[in-house]
Parts: C-alpha cells; structure tokens; sequence
C-alpha cells in the first residue's frame, strides 16, 4: 500500500471536493491571491493518517490544509456548440475557465 495511506485530507474550496496528500499539485477554482502566498483551507471533511480516521460531521474542526499559490491560469476551453437542423441556426462558443494552481505544502493538526 505504501504512502497513499500515510497522510491525506478530503477539503472543499470552490463548491468542490478534493482529496489531497502534501506534496500534491492540484487546480482549484478562482481564489483571488498573489502567486507564492499561502492560504490555509479550514474546510477539511475528512482526515487520516497512520494512526487514525477521522471523519467530519460536517467538517473536522481541529484540521486545517496549508496551499501555496504557484500561478493564475485558465483551463481548458469547453466548446458550447447548438444547432437546430434543417434551420441554418448554428451557435458556436468558447469558455476558458479561470483557475488556480496550488500546492499542499502541510496538513496541520491542532491539538
């Protein structure tokens, strides 16, 4: 099994659930934050290490993720194409989500 079971948090940011170890380099929605600062995320609904699990109701309390911004970018862009046949009606759109590339520097336990 190895260090996938060591330390890992399930967090939400951005109406979105994500389940990280430190080290991970994840893209999350738009936060308005300079690169190479740090956040810290209190939403964690979800905890474990070596020794225990815990799991929040809604959140765990005594847990918080630490995320250092690395840049503001922009996904992918997602094709939003219509067309009613036999009309000539054809609408074609682009939209190029903003995003936020972070890494999880800790996970901190308060005790």
């Amino acid at each position: 099994m190895g260090d996938f079971l060591k330390m890992f948090a399930v967090i939400k940011t951005g109406g979105l659930q994500y389940c990280v170890k430190p080290g991970d380099v994840i893209k999350i929605n738009k936060i308005d934050v300079e690169p190479e600062n740090s956040i810290e995320v209190s939403e964690v609904l979800m905890f474990s290490d070596d020794k225990n699990t815990k799991i929040g109701t809604p959140q765990v309390s005594d847990v918080s993720v630490k995320l250092q911004v690395l840049r503001q970018m922009r996904n992918e862009k997602v094709v939003i194409f219509k067309k009613h046949r036999r009309h000539n009606y054809r609408r074609k759109k682009g939209h190029r989500q903003p995003m936020t590339l972070v890494k999880v520097t800790d996970i901190v336990v308060k005790k």
